[in-house]
């Protein structure tokens, strides 16, 4: 809901780069993301998750999904983004929208970023707090378990923390497509709504950027909601705080 606002925090305030733009969106991506976006800020009237994007491994498996996920009674349709090829849609349970695609961009640095490194997309560039790469997404949800159950049985997800109270039910799940300790949370929404978003998160290379991330805020007159400190699940070292338009943001370090 104000998306010049937002713009300028995660350019000038986060340190993300703008790689492009169309209608009411902007693509933006960290120094260390090898595609072309990672980030997709568009114009709306509140504040909120658009879609979440999961890449697969390779188009066969994008069409085995496809079919895996319609044996399942779960129905999705075909779209296509200028920066990347087909992606299916589909919806969770809690109703968050979810799009798998193989086909990509990968980013091109131009000749004053190029980095002499062969294993990173371009060089660090010290702008604002400069995050690294994007890390995993919080899904809340009115209930966890169905919506694990889909990223997990469905999607093939690897589920690697839990919260589970006494009476059995289940509080927050953390799932993971890679080899990191989670790429995706889902956590009950104790309001009982449906389909919102509790924050998406970039990555630093250590806890003292972290620190240093929490001055840069503080001087930019950017509130920190929670934070700095550690996490008990998957032990990330992290602050939160909010970015203009109203969508939670988090900054992490560590884990496992």
């Amino acid at each position: 809901p104000q998306p010049d606002d937002s713009l300028t925090f995660f350019t000038s305030v986060v340190g993300l780069h703008e790689t492009g733009r169309s209608g009411e969106s902007v693509y933006l991506r960290a120094w260390g993301d090898y595609e072309r976006h990672t980030l997709k800020l568009t114009a709306h009237t509140t504040s909120g998750l658009g879609h979440l994007g999961l890449r697969v491994r390779d188009d066969a498996t994008l069409q085995q999904l496809v079919g895996h996920l319609a044996e399942h009674n779960v129905d999705g349709r075909w779209t296509e983004d200028e920066r990347h090829g087909p992606a299916y849609r589909i919806c969770t349970p809690d109703g968050h929208a979810i799009e798998l695609y193989w086909e990509t961009q990968r980013f091109t640095a131009t000749p004053e970023i190029s980095t002499a490194f062969k294993n990173q997309p371009q060089r660090y560039v010290p702008r604002g707090i400069a995050p690294r790469r994007i890390d995993h997404v919080n899904l809340l949800a009115r209930e966890v378990g169905p919506n694990r159950h889909f990223f997990q049985n469905l999607l093939g997800l690897r589920l690697t923390e839990q919260i589970v109270f006494d009476d059995g039910v289940e509080m927050g799940a953390w799932l993971s497509a890679t080899n990191k300790s989670y790429d995706l949370a889902i956590t009950r929404d104790k309001t009982a709504a449906s389909g919102r978003l509790h924050h998406f998160t970039f990555m630093m290379d250590s806890r003292e950027d972290v620190l240093r991330a929490a001055d840069v805020l503080r001087d930019a007159d950017v509130k920190i909601e929670t934070g700095p400190h550690k996490h008990n699940i998957g032990q990330t070292f992290f602050l939160y705080c909010f970015e203009p338009g109203g969508n939670r943001f988090e900054i992490g370090a560590g884990g496992y």
